[in-house]
């Protein structure tokens, strides 16, 4: 397998390009899977407390016998934790379920607009990463509009914003406005759920270059210096999922790909009307 490659974040920070999501992975299994990619290579996981499979994720850790510090965790702040102090209990929570003492991201989840609460819970990531228990610091789900006000009201710039980005919905307007104010962008549902592994022109790019449509995919999100985090709970497919560091995608690819942009292809909740 070829090497790895990382992001370096605006506070100097570096994070891998590619990591193993767990979503809707339950606790036992995500076990299994954090261990399994960690043997294969991986070098970042990401869970959420909403996701509830933090205990997992943090066995699967302590059972790689990998080094902590080899390895990039990101957990994040479900919204009914939004809020100061609801945000510093909640991180000490999500901490012990993954057994650690400190995340190297934490993200808060979604801005839940409605709540009015997401300054006051990023003036609490702001202390987290003061004291060191939460080393970089970003969101989820933000709009341009959003992070303009975290930025405005507190002097501080998220590293990343964790956004749903993948082929048929590819967010260029996002991504320029997070390029403008320095903050990586990371992509979930990097596959389109699974929709996109069946598209003609994904087809056409994958036997090109011998390789799958999923490693098409996720290669698109690296070349394009996105970083991305696909599911799999199956051996052979967490494999197949880093294995893509040995082949670039061309110019007549990516156009290919850019031309599968779609106002309509989003699959998740829109930041600016989910109820949450």
């Amino acid at each position: 397998m070829s090497q790895q490659t990382s992001i370096t974040l605006n506070d100097g920070r570096a994070i891998p390009q590619v990591g193993l999501g767990v979503w809707q992975v339950p606790d036992e299994t995500a076990t299994q899977s954090v261990a399994e990619a960690l043997k294969a290579g991986y070098t970042h996981v990401d869970t959420a407390a909403i996701y509830e499979n933090e205990r997992g994720v943090g066995r699967g850790l302590a059972q790689s016998g990998v080094t902590r510090g080899d390895v990039f965790v990101t957990t994040k702040l479900w919204n009914e934790n939004q809020g100061f102090d609801r945000t510093l209990r909640a991180f000490d929570e999500s901490l012990n379920r993954l057994g650690l003492d400190h995340v190297d991201l934490y993200l808060i989840h979604w801005p839940s607009p409605a709540r009015e609460a997401y300054v006051d819970t990023w003036k609490a990531f702001i202390r987290l990463r003061e004291e060191g228990r939460a080393r970089s610091i970003g969101v989820s789900n933000f709009t341009a509009e959003h992070l303009d006000r975290l930025i405005g009201e507190t002097g501080v710039t998220p590293v990343l914003n964790q956004i749903e980005l993948h082929p048929r919905f590819q967010q260029r307007d996002l991504r320029a406005a997070h390029e403008a104010r320095g903050i990586a962008t990371q992509s979930w549902s990097p596959l389109g759920q699974g929709q996109l592994l069946s598209d003609p022109a994904i087809a056409r790019i994958a036997q090109k270059h011998g390789k799958t449509p999923a490693q098409v995919i996720i290669r698109w999100h690296v070349d394009n210096g996105l970083v991305v985090i696909p599911k799999s709970v199956t051996p052979s497919r967490i494999r197949e999922n880093i294995a893509v560091f040995d082949f670039r995608l061309d110019e007549e690819d990516l156009s290919a790909i850019a031309a599968l942009d779609s106002a309509e292809g989003r699959i998740g909740p829109d930041p600016m009307t989910a109820k949450f």
